[in-house]
């Protein structure tokens, strides 16, 4: 997870029924033009970034936002619909502070399940959360969750898919784990509007994350992350995503002076 300072100003919800130093390898554009389909770093490559951050990362994270990211992840909680016994599986869950909220939701007779590439960030997540008896913590990729049709009734991934090497299949694949009527809910960085807003965002941005970086000895790393944001469909397009893989009732909540994004969809019950 990684975002960028923000205030506490936020938009309120919208419903959004009209709409989806390492070698790097092309990532085909989406129909919806200038957009990529998916992270043209190789996941290998990806997976030893994150190792190589996972001491800092929620430092990191923290000094970045002002601590507005808990923020974040509360409503990300929230849009998650869980209920006390419920289950749900955390997709590139970093170091797993998604997780524990999601944990703490649904207490100690419910489950979740939390995933990531990266061992690093599996292990720091481990350590962190022994005492929380219905979190599992897993290596693994979100394109292939190691998880049955079907098996949850919710699925988060918050500030990962922009990582992933196919977006539309990363929605798929957390839609095949929910059961019908359960929720995906996606919470990650977006290009805010207008243009100028964006522009001033971006470029910011891409100093910003260095600079914090350095300071804990992670520059590099931290310069691949705006990266990542080049070519990331923006909210809208990211529904349209979404709805490409199969799910329906799409919402977006902009937060962070619109720099941030919280999409749910529904798995249709058909």
């Amino acid at each position: 997870m990684t975002g960028m300072p923000q205030p506490e100003a936020e938009s309120s919800a919208t419903t959004d029924e009209s709409i989806g130093s390492h070698p790097r390898r092309p990532a085909p554009a989406t129909p919806s033009g200038g957009s990529r389909s998916g992270n043209p770093v190789p996941e290998a490559s990806v997976a030893a970034m994150f190792d190589g951050i996972a001491p800092v990362y929620d430092r990191l994270n923290t000094l970045m936002t002002f601590g507005r990211d808990g923020r974040w992840r509360r409503r990300a909680v929230e849009a998650a619909g869980l209920e006390p016994g419920d289950s749900v599986l955390d997709a590139a869950c970093g170091t797993g502070k998604l997780a524990a909220e999601l944990a703490d939701r649904v207490g100690p007779f419910g489950r979740v399940l939390a995933v990531d590439l990266s061992p690093g960030m599996v292990a720091r997540g481990v350590e962190s959360f022994a005492d929380l008896v219905q979190l599992e913590f897993r290596v693994g990729n979100a394109l292939a969750l190691p998880a049955g049709n079907g098996e949850f009734d919710a699925a988060t991934i918050g500030f990962g898919m922009r990582n992933l090497a196919d977006f539309e299949a990363g929605f798929r694949e957390l839609r095949r784990v929910v059961r019908p009527g359960g929720r995906v809910v996606c919470l990650e960085l977006t290009t805010p509007r207008p243009a100028w807003w964006g522009r001033l965002f971006l470029g910011t941005f891409r100093r910003v994350a260095p600079l914090a970086g350095r300071i804990l000895g992670r520059a590099a790393a931290y310069r691949y992350l705006p990266a990542s944001l080049d070519g990331f469909p923006d909210a809208e397009h990211l529904s349209a995503t979404m709805r490409a893989a199969g799910l329906t009732d799409i919402r977006v909540r902009r937060m962070g002076l619109r720099s941030v994004a919280l999409h749910t969809g529904t798995v249709p019950r058909d």
